[in-house]
């Protein structure tokens, strides 16, 4: 859930000035129905509902939560979903799984969940302990809930150049009916988002396909931030290429049929990727970005901007730490500076948007792009500025632009709330793909 896939991007395009209030939502060309008065906590929250399309929250509970959180205070953000996973916790945990493992499995997911949710916005203090000892708890949920799934998810270690890499791979029953191998989806997250939250928006729908399906993180990505205490590389293709190696060792993984996902953020770092890694039949990137830093940029006032483009340093940061402590800045705001600083693992602002600049897609790098790309891209969602269609652009024909209507419900960013639609549209196309291979 996080950058939450829309937020990133929502953030870049608010005006970051220390006036800055949260804003009451507006009834016009809203795309889903407001659960809180914050803009921010109501999309955050919308985003944990839409996990319910793949089992990874329930309506009836997110919507409780929803209606006791005070708008803006983190902590009641904090403390209604950490209520709601301890009592999940506590169901699955009296449940008999070798009796009921449907039962304890579904409350377990719900609670890992709820456990991720309550940490969101508590990253903009990096020495908060909950930061990382809900988190195990959440963890450990899904670790329960995997192990009672058929097919059964398997947590692997694949060792990169300088960190380790967590994956989590489900093995498609359709391998061992067929005694040979089949095709894989392998899908990485974003600005902010786990693995885990991808199982419930695409992996059920890439196994119920009789695919197998694959995840794993990056430094800067939630697990390997945790445990390896390391920020974002520029150099995403590192990240990727020991995890396809681990692909090919798989009896049961067909390496002419292996696809590369990227959500949010990560719609970025799969073509980039992809740019050096030639072994994927073909690249989604959901949605299609190309450069953070040019839109975080341009949103900033223009003294605050000319401050960085100077190597001001100093005043930058001073500038972006008074946002930060402002009780009159928006949530969203403060939220993305402090997440930022979190997943670029620094504590200076100006460090954060010069690290963020060498991580982007230009002509150059998507000419060494190989294999088709899917260039998803949300009606409603004008926050990554128009990018989708320039990234489709330096592709070419190796491009696939896909719009996601607002009437239908599909229109926002990442599709959140609608992922049967996104997996019709992104899997259907990446069969077809696959069918073309010789």
């Amino acid at each position: 859930m996080q950058l939450s896939k829309s937020l990133l991007l929502l953030a870049t395009q608010s005006s970051i000035a220390l006036g800055q209030t949260n804003s009451t939502n507006s009834t016009s060309n809203v795309p889903f129905l407001p659960l809180s008065t914050d803009d921010y906590f109501s999309f955050i929250l919308f985003e944990t509902l839409g996990l319910s399309n793949g089992g990874g929250a329930a309506t009836g509970e997110v919507m409780r939560a929803a209606s006791q959180i005070e708008a803006g205070n983190y902590e009641s953000f904090y403390s209604e979903f950490k209520f709601l996973a301890d009592s999940l916790h506590d169901v699955a945990a009296c449940t008999n799984a070798t009796k009921f493992p449907v039962s304890a499995r579904e409350a377990y997911f719900r609670a890992a969940s709820y456990y991720r949710a309550s940490v969101f916005f508590l990253t903009g203090n990096q020495s908060d302990p909950r930061l990382y000892d809900v988190w195990d708890m959440g963890r450990a949920d899904f670790d329960r809930a995997i192990s009672l799934t058929e097919p059964k998810g398997e947590r692997v270690t694949v060792e990169g150049p300088g960190f380790d890499i967590p994956v989590i791979f489900w093995k498609s029953p359709e391998a061992s009916k067929r005694n040979g191998p089949v095709p894989t989806i392998l899908i990485g997250s974003g600005y902010d988002a786990p693995q885990e939250d991808s199982y419930h928006s695409l992996g059920r729908e890439v196994l119920d396909r009789g695919w197998n399906f694959a995840t794993y993180e990056g430094p800067g990505q939630p697990t390997v931030r945790r445990e390896q205490g390391l920020g974002f590389v520029p150099n995403w293709w590192d990240v990727v290429t020991p995890v396809v190696d681990y692909l090919e060792t798989r009896p049961e993984v067909d390496m002419q049929r292996v696809a590369l996902g990227g959500l949010s953020f990560g719609g970025i770092l799969a073509p980039l990727a992809a740019s050096r890694e030639h072994r994927l039949a073909a690249v989604l990137a959901i949605d299609g970005l190309a450069n953070l830093q040019q839109e975080t940029l341009s949103s900033l006032p223009a003294v605050v901007t000319e401050l960085y483009e100077s190597g001001n340093q100093t005043g930058f940061d001073a500038y972006m730490n008074a946002v930060r402590a402002s009780p009159s800045a928006s949530t969203l705001v403060k939220w993305f500076i402090g997440q930022g600083l979190w997943s670029f693992a620094t504590d200076s602002p100006y460090d954060w948007i010069k690290q963020m600049g060498d991580i982007k897609l230009d002509a150059d790098v998507l000419s060494n792009v190989t294999c088709p790309v899917f260039v998803g891209m949300g009606e409603s969602d004008d926050l990554a500025g128009g990018q989708e269609q320039e990234v489709a652009d330096w592709l070419g024909s190796k491009a696939y632009l896909y719009e996601f209507k607002t009437a239908l419900g599909a229109g926002v960013h990442c599709q959140l709330g609608a992922e049967p639609q996104l997996a019709q549209a992104t899997l259907d196309w990446v069969a077809e793909v696959f069918e073309a291979v010789a």
